[in-house]
Formats: structure tokens, C-alpha cells, sequence
């Protein structure tokens, strides 16, 4: 069977958003191998079963991605497309237990948070004292809080739509969601005014992509690791090698971004309390492009030194006593 041939099914979440990630995934691949045929089929995840209930409270660990990797192994699909930050920092370096591999991180989407209102006010300053916002995230409730001790952060979890329908129904005066799944959902709208990384970072791995698949099947990683980014994956890269050395976990109250500045990359991160009582830890180190795990290290090690580990092993009590 020749390359033009070849048939791949790549497995999603079912939501709106991951379907249009696995299009666009599907979309690079066609282009980087004319010919090929593309099937996507839909899970349903544990996290996308647990209804209205905070992630933290049943369990941070592949959520969203376990199932797809069980239908991977069992050969029922192909790939899987995940959104990065969803995948356990694991994923990158177990592969010789697990059988599994990320085969590409494809361009990066716009990383930044947003935030969307129901009336259009000038960013997070701007809103009304007291205002509600609605996040599930204990990074981005850190964030607002610190710098808006004054307002009131709600729950508000499901897929963007549900979100914004809860924002529009009044459930809060404003949202707190990444640019990336909005622009690849053409949501952005008036009311969508995105964060400025110099205040405000965004989760390690936000608006990237992991396309995984087997190890053992050499005709679909020739095929899938020609959309691999090379800047992609060293950016992220970073910001994940930091996080699994903080130990934080997917939904650790920590914010990440690297920037790529010539042969050199930048890394910047911060650890917040979820509740905005303590002062978060901040930090910034620069090193080489090519080798980001040793940078993502190597600053977190200095995060962990300035205390950064009390704010996360803090986060970790709180969600084992709710």
C-alpha cells in the first residue's frame, strides 16, 4: 500500500473543540501526505463524564486522555489528538512501558488566556468590584485574585459553548478561557480581550497540540512526525519539563510560557495561590533552544527553592479534604 493510499483514523474527545482540533490535525497530515485519508471517531472521556463536578475532586491524571490511549493500544484508532496540557507530563518519557508515544506537536495556537464579558470592559482591571468570574482552573482563580483580590471566583466547567452559554444565562459576569479554543472554534467576538503575557501567563503547553500513536508502528510515525514543530515542541517542552519538576500535575495552580528568541529560549513562570492569600513565586531563565528540558529544569528548581512547593503541596491538602 503506498503513502497516497494509506488510510488513519484519528481518535478525539467528542466535544466541539477537540473534533476541530483533530480536523485541523487531519488537515496538516493531508497536506504533509497528499492522498491520505483521514477518519476521525469520538470518546467519550472520563473527564467529559463527571458532569459539573471540579476536575481536582476526581482526579487530575487522564482525565480527558486515558480513554483515547486504551483505544490506541487496543488498535481501534491510529493517533490520538489531545490538547497538550491535558496530557500527564508522563506521556513524553513512558513510552517504552506504555507502547505510546507523542508522535508531532504541530504549530502552536495562540498560548494567551482571554477574558470574555457580557459587556465590554478594558481587561481585568476594568471589571465592576465584586464581579463574579468563572473559571474551574486554580491557576487562573490565583491569577484574578491576585490581581483583583475584590472579585468573586465561581465554577463554571463544560466545553467552551456550555461556558459561554452560562456567562450569557448570567451565571457570571465574566469568563476566564484560552484564546486558542476560541479562534479554532471562529468564536472570537467583541468581548473577547485577551490577557497580556507580561502579567498574565497561561498554563504549560496551552494552545499546542500532541499527536500520539504507537511505538510499534513505523509507517504512521514516518506519516505523522512530518508536522512535528520544531518550536513548538522545544517551547513546550520547557514548560513541561517544569511543571513535572514542581510536581503540579495538570491542574496545579502554575503558569508557563516559553519564547524562542533565535537559538535561545526564554522561560517564564509563576506558582500562585489558588485562594490569592500568599504571594506567588516567580521566576525567569533563559538558555538553549535545543535543549529545553534542561531549562524547564532547571528554573523550577530555583521556584522550588524560593518556596514554590508549599503553594502547590497546599493546592494538592485543599483538593484532598474537598
Amino acid at each position: 500500500m503506498t503513502e497516497s493510499d494509506r488510510r488513519l483514523v484519528a481518535g478525539a474527545r467528542g466535544s466541539a473543540l477537540a473534533v476541530r482540533q483533530a480536523e485541523w490535525v487531519g488537515e496538516r497530515l493531508r497536506e504533509a501526505c497528499p492522498g491520505l485519508h483521514v477518519e476521525i471517531r469520538t470518546f467519550v472521556t472520563r473527564g467529559d463524564r463527571s458532569g459539573d463536578r471540579p476536575l481536582p475532586e476526581i482526579g487530575g491524571k487522564g482525565l480527558f486522555t486515558a480513554d483515547l490511549e486504551a483505544a490506541l493500544r487496543n488498535r481501534d484508532i491510529d493517533i490520538a489528538v489531545h490538547s497538550l496540557k491535558d496530557l500527564p507530563t508522563t506521556a513524553e518519557s513512558a513510552e517504552d512501558e506504555t507502547g505510546l508515544r507523542v508522535l508531532a506537536i504541530p504549530r502552536r495556537e495562540d498560548p494567551r488566556d482571554v477574558l470574555v464579558t457580557r459587556r465590554p470592559v478594558p481587561g481585568v482591571r476594568g471589571l465592576e468590584p465584586g464581579a463574579r468570574v468563572g473559571t474551574s482552573s486554580a491557576r487562573r482563580a490565583g491569577q484574578i485574585l491576585h490581581l483583583r483580590p475584590d472579585v468573586r471566583v465561581v465554577s463554571v466547567r463544560g466545553n467552551v459553548e456550555t461556558r459561554i452559554a452560562r456567562l450569557e444565562e448570567g451565571a457570571a459576569d465574566a469568563l476566564l478561557l484560552a484564546a486558542a479554543g476560541l479562534r479554532r472554534l471562529g468564536l472570537v467576538r467583541d468581548n473577547v480581550f485577551p490577557l497580556d503575557e507580561a502579567e498574565w501567563l497561561p498554563a504549560p503547553g496551552q494552545g499546542a497540540l500532541a499527536v500520539q500513536g504507537r511505538t510499534d508502528d513505523p509507517a504512521i510515525r514516518a506519516i505523522v512526525e512530518r508536522i512535528d514543530d520544531v518550536r513548538a515542541r522545544s517551547e513546550t517542552g520547557a514548560e513541561r519539563a517544569l511543571l513535572a519538576t514542581l510536581e503540579g500535575g495538570c491542574h496545579a495552580p502554575v503558569a508557563a510560557l516559553a519564547r524562542s528568541r533565535g537559538e535561545a529560549l526564554e522561560l517564564r513562570a509563576v506558582v500562585y495561590d489558588p485562594r490569592g492569600e500568599r504571594t506567588p513565586i516567580a521566576g525567569r531563565a533563559v538558555g538553549r533552544a535545543t535543549r529545553p528540558g534542561e531549562l524547564g529544569r532547571e528554573l523550577a528548581t530555583r521556584l522550588l527553592a524560593d518556596g514554590a512547593a508549599e503553594l502547590v503541596s497546599a493546592t494538592r491538602r485543599r483538593e484532598g479534604a474537598g
